[in-house]
C-alpha cells in the first residue's frame, strides 16, 4: 500500500503571502517554485497549496470559478506543472486544496441555475422555496454570520450558502455533481498532484428534508453561528459514501486525502469516523488545536480520544493555519520567552502520533500581525470587528529578509498586507545565521523525527499522569516530556526511561537517573532502556 502521507510533516504554504515573482504585491506560483529549496531544507515531506484556482476572489479563492485551470493572479497551469516538477525533484509531495463543498456564484453552473428551475443545472445547488411568511427554508446560519439562505429574486427561491453569499452550495443528493466533481479531481491528479486537502469535509451534503438546526446551549456569542448546534445543515451520514467514492479515486492515483474537520463540538469524533478503516479518508485535519487550550490535560484528551474511537483511523494534527491566530499569540502567556515557546511547540507537535501540518513562518516563530480596520481584507473580520478581528493577522507575508523596502523581500512592490516591524525581525536571513534559532530547532527536530520512526511511524502514545504543568508520554522505545509552564519543574520519569536526553537545548532540561528537571518550556527525548 502507497502510505507515505502515513506520519508525514506537510508545511502549507499561502500563494498569495509567500512569495511575489512580478512585483505586483502579490505572492504566485513562479514565486513559491523560486523557493522550494529553503521549504526542501526544512526536511518536511510535502507542501500544501492553498486555493489557486480561478476565482473572483470574495473569500482569497475559496470562492471557485473554474475548477481546472490557475487564477492569472497566481500564474498559468503551465507555471503549475512547472511547480510540480520542480517539488518533486526536491522529494516533495504536491497537496493542493479542494474547494468542492460550494462554488463562488459567478460559477458558470451557478449563473445557469439560477436562470430558472427548469435549466439542465437547476438542481445542481440547494434551491429551496420561501415559508409562507417569505422568511428562509429553516434556521440554519452562516458561518460567516446571519442566515445560510439567500433569496433570489428571479428563481424566486433561497438558495444554501454555509459561508459568503457568493458561496453558494453545491446539492450533492444530484449524483451527476458528485460525478463531475470527481472528474475536477482526476484533473489535477493526472498532473501529478499527490494529495488533496478537503476544505470543510463535513460540509459536503444537507438534510434533505431541511430539519431545522437545535439550539446550542451557552451564553451568546460573537458570531451567532456558535448558537447551534449543526445537526441538519452538515455531518450527514450520507456524506460517508461520497467519501468513499473520493478514495476509490484518489487510491487509483496513490495520492492522499485530508479532510478539514469544522466543527465546535466533536471534530475528534467525526475525524475518526471519516478515517476509520480504509474506506473513507486518508487522514482527517483537525481544529482541536488552534485554539486558546495550552493544557496537558488538553493535548492528551484529543489525542487519546481519537484513538480510542479510531484505532486505525488517522489524525493530522497541527497549530497555526490559515484561518486562526498563530499559535505564538494565542499561547503566548504560556512562553518564558517567544523562541522557547516556539521551540517547545515544534518539538510537541512532531511528536504527537499522526501525520502534522506546519503553517508558513511557523518554523520562524512568527506572531499575528496586529492591522488597523482599513487594512483589513477579510470578510468576517470586517463584519464582526472589532471583537472579531478576522484572519488576515495570520496571512501577512512571509519575511525573508530585512533588507531593502519594507516588504521584507517578499516583493518589490506594495504588498497585499502590510509587514509590519515584529514580523520583519524574524525574518528567514537572520534566523540562518544564528545558530541557535528557531529555523534551526525547526530542521534539527524535522530532522529527529525523521530518523526515529517511533515518531513518525503507527505507534501510539502512551500517557503518563505527572501534575500540571508537565505533559509526559512514551512513543514505543521513546519517552517524550514537556513542560509548559514558565517556572523549571522537577518530575520524574517511568523505570522504563534509562537512556540520556537526546533532543533538547542543554539549558532546558537536565537528567539525573530517573530524576527530570525541565526548565521554563523545557523539554526532553529519552531512549527507553
Amino acid at each position: 500500500m502507497n502510505d507515505w502521507w502515513r506520519g508525514s510533516v506537510t508545511y502549507q504554504v499561502y500563494p498569495r503571502s509567500f512569495q511575489d515573482s512580478n512585483g505586483d504585491g502579490i505572492g504566485d506560483l513562479k514565486g513559491i517554485t523560486e523557493r522550494l529549496r529553503y521549504i526542501a531544507s526544512l526536511g518536511v515531506d510535502a507542501v500544501w497549496l492553498s486555493p489557486i484556482f480561478t476565482s473572483p476572489m470574495a473569500d482569497m479563492g475559496y470562492d471557485v470559478s473554474d475548477y481546472t485551470d490557475i487564477d492569472p493572479l497566481f500564474g498559468t497551469l503551465e507555471d503549475f506543472d512547472r511547480f510540480v516538477a520542480k517539488a518533486h525533484e526536491f522529494g516533495l509531495k504536491v497537496v493542493i486544496d479542494q474547494v468542492l463543498s460550494h462554488s463562488s456564484d459567478q460559477h458558470p453552473f451557478f449563473v445557469e441555475s439560477r436562470k430558472d428551475r427548469e435549466n439542465p443545472k437547476a438542481d445542481w445547488y440547494v434551491w429551496a422555496d420561501a415559508q409562507s411568511d417569505g422568511t428562509p427554508p429553516n434556521n440554519w446560519s452562516s458561518v460567516f454570520g446571519g442566515s445560510a439562505w439567500e433569496w433570489d429574486g428571479h428563481r424566486k427561491q433561497y438558495y444554501l450558502h454555509n459561508f459568503l453569499s457568493s458561496q453558494p452550495d453545491f446539492n450533492f443528493h444530484n449524483k451527476e455533481v458528485q460525478d463531475w466533481l470527481l472528474d475536477t479531481m482526476r484533473f489535477w491528479l493526472d498532473r501529478g498532484v499527490d494529495g488533496f486537502r478537503l476544505d470543510t469535509v463535513n460540509f459536503y451534503f444537507h438534510d434533505a428534508k431541511l430539519r431545522k438546526n437545535p439550539a446550542r446551549k451557552g451564553e451568546p456569542q460573537v458570531n451567532p453561528y456558535e448558537m447551534q448546534l449543526h445537526k441538519f445543515s452538515k455531518t450527514r451520514p450520507e456524506n460517508l459514501d461520497f467519501l468513499a467514492r473520493m478514495r476509490e479515486l484518489t487510491d487509483e492515483y496513490g495520492a492522499s486525502m485530508v479532510g478539514e474537520v469544522g466543527d465546535s463540538t466533536r471534530a475528534v469524533e467525526i475525524m475518526a469516523e471519516y478515517t476509520s478503516g480504509d474506506k473513507h479518508l486518508h487522514q482527517a485535519y483537525s481544529f482541536d488545536m488552534l485554539g486558546p487550550e495550552f493544557t496537558p490535560k488538553h493535548f492528551r484528551q484529543k489525542i487519546e480520544t481519537f484513538f480510542k474511537k479510531a484505532p486505525d483511523g488517522w489524525p493530522t494534527w497541527a497549530f497555526s493555519n490559515h484561518d486562526v491566530i498563530r499559535h505564538l499569540t494565542r499561547w503566548e502567556e504560556h512562553g518564558a520567552d517567544q523562541d522557547s515557546l516556539a521551540k517547545l511547540a515544534a518539538a510537541m507537535l512532531l511528536s504527537f502520533p499522526g501525520s502534522v501540518c506546519l503553517y508558513q513562518g511557523e518554523e520562524l516563530g512568527q506572531t499575528e500581525t496586529e492591522l488597523e480596520f482599513a487594512e483589513l481584507t477579510d470578510p468576517p473580520g470586517i463584519r464582526f470587528w472589532p471583537d472579531y478581528k478576522g484572519r488576515d493577522g495570520c496571512r501577512t507575508p512571509m519575511v525573508w529578509d530585512a533588507n531593502g523596502n519594507t516588504s521584507g523581500g517578499f516583493s518589490e512592490g506594495r504588498p497585499w498586507l502590510p509587514v509590519k516591524p515584529p514580523q520583519l525581525a524574524r525574518n528567514v536571513a537572520a534566523q540562518e545565521a544564528q545558530s541557535d534559532s528557531v529555523l534551526h530547532f525547526y530542521r534539527h527536530m524535522l530532522e529527529f523525527r525523521a530518523e526515529r520512526v517511533e515518531l513518525h511511524g503507527r505507534g501510539p502514545a502512551h500517557f503518563y499522569n505527572r501534575p500540571n504543568p508537565v505533559l509526559m508520554f512514551q512513543r514505543e522505545g521513546l519517552i517524550c516530556a514537556f513542560n509548559l509552564g514558565t517556572e523549571a519543574v522537577d518530575t520524574n520519569l517511568p523505570p522504563e526511561g534509562q537512556g540520556g536526553i537526546l533532543v533538547g537545548p542543554s539549558q532546558t532540561a537536565e537528567l539525573n537517573g530517573r530524576e527530570l528537571k525541565l526548565g521554563p518550556n523545557g523539554f526532553a527525548f529519552v531512549d527507553v532502556a
